[in-house]
Formats: C-alpha cells, structure tokens, sequence
C-alpha cells in the first residue's frame, strides 16, 4: 500500500469554508478511506490549520464590497435593483462562511475518525530528530523543522516495517526539495531521498513524477 504523508495546508484545504475546500484534499481522504492509500499527518498540524483558516478566510471582503455598493449607488454606477440583488448575495455569502467557521472544530475533530487517516503525536525521537535537523543549513522555521522531523521519523517507522511506497504531498515551499525556479534544495532532497519519501507539490500525486527506478 502506498502510504502518504500530508500536513497543515492540506487540513486547511480539506477544511476550508465549502466554496473553497479544494477537490483534491478531498478525493485524498475519499481514497484513504477506500483503502488504496493511507494517509499520515502529524498531529500538531491541526492547531496550526484552525488557526490559519480562522484568519485567512474571513469573509472582509463583503464588507469592502458593501462600501463600493454604497459609493456607486450614490454616484449612479449602480441602479437600486443591482445594488439589493447584490447586497443579498454578500449577505448570503458572509452567512454560509460564518456558519462553517462555527462548524471548524467539529470538522477537524472529525477527522480523528477517519478510517484511512493515521494522525500521529509527536515523539521523542521526532523532537530529537528536529535538534539534529537545525545543523543542516536549511533556513527552516522552528514548526516546519519539526513536521519534516516528524515525517523522516515517521517514514523510517514505516520503512522498518516493511513499507516501501512513500510519499509526501507539500504546497508549502520551505518544506518541498525544489526552489520557486525547479532547481533542487540540496539537503532537503537528501534528507527526502534518504528516508525513501518521493515528494510531491500537489494532492493528485502527479507532479513532478518519480524515477522509473525509486
């Protein structure tokens, strides 16, 4: 079985309001659930996905919206019908994303539950990991030197047991192996290739592709 490894932005694309949750998050979990893969997201990530989804999704923009109405209303930009329609679509839109904002922590804490997702703690090896880590030149901050420790630690857990196929979904440039230009990161990719963790930047698992021999 192939076992992936996700963290914080794929919580907080599987957990954003719905209008925003992206497909692929969600058709990553659909698959784990169905057996073909399993997934692993270290623990801390869910604190740091609430917190990051409480402040990046608030609906500000309608209240900007609702300005510019009031402006172009006044200055006949806008007729009266416009303006109302509009107004009720903002209304609309600020009230389904607050009633998911409600509904945040029962949607993290539902994942607890999903069948096809190992959330783990971490361990004293991770944290130990994560010293060792601060030697290797590569700019990290403190909390995503700590989740690759996790994952390396976790990956050789798995690979002790026999498991070969792993790999890593990661949006989040300071953790993938490559620079915003595709030129490898030397001892990222190293730490990677070393654990026997492909790495993808997305969650369809399609780019880049590994060897025809990892």
């Amino acid at each position: 079985m192939r076992h992936v490894f996700v963290e914080t932005n794929w919580v907080v694309d599987y957990c954003a309001p719905v209008h925003q949750r992206a497909l692929a998050a969600v058709k990553l979990l659909e698959e784990a659930n169905s057996g073909k893969i399993q997934l692993h997201l270290p623990a801390p990530c869910l604190a740091e996905a609430r917190s990051a989804i409480r402040i990046k999704f608030q609906p500000k923009e309608a209240n900007r919206l609702r300005e510019y109405l009031k402006w172009a209303r006044a200055n006949g930009h806008v007729n009266t019908e416009t303006e109302e329609t509009t107004r009720s679509v903002l209304d609309q839109f600020e009230g389904m994303v607050k009633r998911d904002l409600d509904n945040l922590e029962a949607r993290i804490e539902g994942l607890k539950a999903e069948k096809g997702l190992d959330i783990f703690p971490l361990s004293t090896d991770m944290l130990e990991r994560s010293i060792s880590l601060t030697t290797e030149k590569m700019e990290l901050k403190p909390y995503d030197n700590s989740i690759l420790a996790a994952i390396l630690v976790r990956a050789h857990e798995l690979a002790g047991d026999g498991e070969k196929d792993l790999a890593l979904c990661e949006l989040d440039g300071d953790l993938q192996p490559w620079d915003k230009n595709g030129n490898f990161k030397p001892a990222l990719t190293r730490l990677y290739d070393e654990a026997r963790v492909w790495v993808y930047g997305d969650f369809t698992m399609t780019t880049p592709e590994p060897p025809d021999n990892w």
